[in-house]
């Protein structure tokens, strides 16, 4: 990942939680950038959002073009031909993320880790494997990658990590159901998990969908603190 993060602090004095919000396939870290002020977040709420850009990789079902992505995809149904060498190469990079704000003086425990689309699919899959407790998971128009590994992988330190996941009802590139699937298995593993589905919305983010963000995010960060 050659091009540094963007950098966004919220709040008026030094941050003491953060947010890493990773983007979807073809975007880069400007495309959540201007969310920071539409979450309308508590200003006595401290928090350092962080938007990293994927590595340009040629991207099989998109012709071999390359983009900005945080692994291939050769597949119209994603989670059937995964790309396990790509998911865990940025499940590190996403871990090395974390670590360098730990060392910035922010603890695990305040760090939230969110995505969209294929920026989503990472943070599930660091998230729960990641060995020191998170404060939360935001999952975005996503779904569960390398399912079948989770069980024996899941790090009992997040264990009790908070997880929201939203879904447009009429999504065309992560169907549904798909998120669906992702949510059972959640549940089934024992996480605790916050579900928002908007009505007629696509591969996308709507208003109502921020506000609920914004929401979650005060209760995890600001009441939790």
């Amino acid at each position: 990942m050659a091009d540094s993060p963007i950098i966004i602090e919220h709040g008026s004095s030094p941050p003491d939680s953060c947010v890493i919000w990773l983007h979807g396939l073809g975007a880069s870290g400007h495309d959540f950038e201007p969310i920071v002020p539409e979450l309308k977040l508590d200003p006595v709420l401290n928090t350092r959002f962080v938007f990293p850009h994927a590595s340009m990789i040629p991207v099989t079902i998109n012709q071999g073009f390359v983009m900005r992505a945080w692994y291939d995809v050769s597949e119209s149904k994603i989670d059937t031909e995964q790309d396990e060498k790509g998911i865990r190469k940025s499940e590190k990079i996403l871990g090395q993320l974390i670590e360098e704000q730990i060392k910035a003086g922010i603890t695990s425990q305040r760090i939230v880790i969110a995505g969209f689309s294929q920026g989503g699919a990472i943070a599930l899959q660091t998230g729960l494997r990641y060995p020191k407790p998170l404060a939360g998971v935001i999952a975005l128009s996503t779904y569960l990658p390398l399912a079948k590994t989770l069980t024996a992988e899941k790090n009992k330190a997040n264990r009790g990590m908070q997880i929201f996941l939203a879904h447009g009802s009429e999504d065309p590139v992560i169907p549904i159901d798909l998120a669906y699937t992702t949510r059972g298995r959640l549940e089934k593993e024992g996480y605790l998990t916050s579900w928002k589905e908007y009505d007629g919305m696509a591969h996308g983010v709507s208003e109502k969908e921020i506000f609920d963000i914004g929401d979650w995010l005060e209760k995890i960060l600001l009441y939790q603190a």
